[in-house]
């Protein structure tokens, strides 16, 4: 039997556990400034990931139109920032 760390064994726990996309989706509330920018994330009221889809919401107009263009770019940033390929669509509301 081999030996691993405790960073090692949590990490191959989550990987096989039904809680992966919920923390998932904590992983990307908590990036989400660093992901997008303080102004971006000032102006998002929601951002919450449902069967790889992630779902961000917004009453300003202007950046609900920004976001709608920059799906493509979304996916890329937060898959990059998770380390997987967990976002496969974008709906701004």
């Amino acid at each position: 039997m081999s030996e691993m760390s405790i960073g090692e064994a949590l990490r191959v726990f989550l990987e096989k556990s039904r809680m992966k996309p919920r923390i998932q989706a904590l992983q990307i509330e908590a990036l989400w400034e660093k992901l997008m920018g303080k102004t971006i994330a000032r102006y998002t009221d929601k951002i919450q990931i449902v069967n790889g889809t992630l779902f961000i919401r917004t009453n300003v107009g202007p950046l609900r139109n920004e976001l709608i263009y920059q799906k493509k770019e979304i996916i890329e940033r937060v898959n990059e920032a998770l380390g997987d390929k967990v976002i496969k669509e974008v709906v701004v509301n």
